[in-house]
């Protein structure tokens, strides 16, 4: 009889030491289970879509890299047309993802009408400016400098000095790339004559093909294109033309899309940028305002030229380096428009 309320002394024991530590109560960002909420990301893509292999693929590759690194929850919502910005950041919103990424300075006046109502979702844009939220963040670049050290491997290697560049709308992001671009090719090569053109849009593939062959036929050897999937058409054309013609890619890694006829890429570091803001997110470490990354913070550069460096000399490539390392460290400016093209003074080589 003793053992027998021993036992049931000790079980009353035993349920009280489990009444006295109950779970405590998931803190905010946090799963019942004590480990970090999963980070839901997505994306809202301008009417260029996913596969532009530029840089809405490039923002892309930035959600992806958070869902291997950061085990996150990653969608896209493509825009056929204007109106669907507004409805699908509105949507991705509604269903409560953590980070929503606008890909393009044409949602800006759809993301001032999100933001706002959505305090909760952190957003940021690509190429735009963000309204003045404490949840929203611009991803700007130097596009600029970027386009000056192609533009200085262009005016290197042209065996016509002729160049051309071939750009989608004729807007200040676009004539930024222009305008460094052109700065380049003169500081490495004052005899160069480059070729301008515009598509007028993002999308129409066939017509970037049609300027690159006008240009082209007009003696340039290397066309340059800042025009979204439009410049498909101006790889396609280096490719039609054949040896010794070369288109020069943008914002993503283009040169498998021809090996051989594209000289270099002038890499947009989107997916860094859009990870970035992601793992900030996931960390707690956001910061709203603007990023603008340039050759200093290896927002932009040059692709590695798998297929073509071998193609370029090596004197060719130590002025490239020389160039790149001036702006890093701020002793070379480069112009990123008409009116700052017109006062550049190219900077004295070895």
């Amino acid at each position: 009889m003793r053992r027998v309320h021993l036992l049931l002394a000790m079980s009353a024991l035993v349920l009280f030491s489990a009444c006295a530590k109950k779970p405590s109560a998931p803190t905010s960002g946090e799963a019942p289970t004590g480990g970090k909420k999963k980070l839901r990301a997505a994306m809202v893509t301008d009417i260029a879509g996913i596969g532009d292999r530029s840089f809405n693929e490039s923002a892309w590759r930035g959600l992806q890299r958070a869902q291997k690194e950061l085990g996150a929850e990653v969608r896209f919502l493509e825009s056929a047309k204007l109106p669907d910005y507004e409805q699908n950041l509105r949507l991705l919103a509604q269903q409560k993802y953590d980070v929503v990424i606008a890909v393009g300075f044409a949602m800006e006046d759809a993301l001032k009408k999100v933001a706002p109502q959505f305090p909760q979702v952190i957003f940021a844009i690509v190429d735009g400016n963000a309204p003045d939220l404490p949840n929203c963040v611009s991803l700007k670049f130097r596009e600029h400098e970027g386009s000056f050290l192609v533009g200085a491997l262009a005016g290197a290697m042209t065996k016509t000095n002729v160049v051309g560049f071939v750009g989608g709308m004729e807007i200040p992001l676009i004539k930024k790339f222009e305008a460094g671009y052109r700065a380049g090719v003169m500081t490495t090569n004052p005899k160069a004559k480059v070729l301008i053109g515009y598509t007028g849009n993002w999308t129409d593939s066939a017509k970037g093909k049609e300027l690159a062959l006008s240009q082209f036929e007009r003696g340039a050897d290397i066309v340059y294109h800042a025009s979204g999937q439009c410049g498909l058409g101006v790889i396609e054309a280096a490719k039609a033309r054949g040896k010794g013609h070369f288109a020069i890619g943008v914002d993503s890694d283009q040169d498998y899309i021809a090996p051989g006829f594209v000289l270099t890429s002038m890499i947009k570091s989107v997916d860094n940028a859009v990870f970035e803001v992601c793992k900030s997110v996931q960390e707690g470490t956001f910061q709203p305002g603007t990023r603008d990354l340039g050759i200093k913070e290896n927002g932009v550069g040059l692709s590695p030229m798998r297929y073509t460096k071998q193609l370029v000399p090596q004197q060719v490539l130590d002025k490239i380096e020389t160039l790149r390392q001036m702006i890093a460290e701020g002793k070379l400016k480069v112009p990123q428009s008409e009116e700052e093209l017109k006062a550049f003074q190219p900077p004295a080589l070895p």
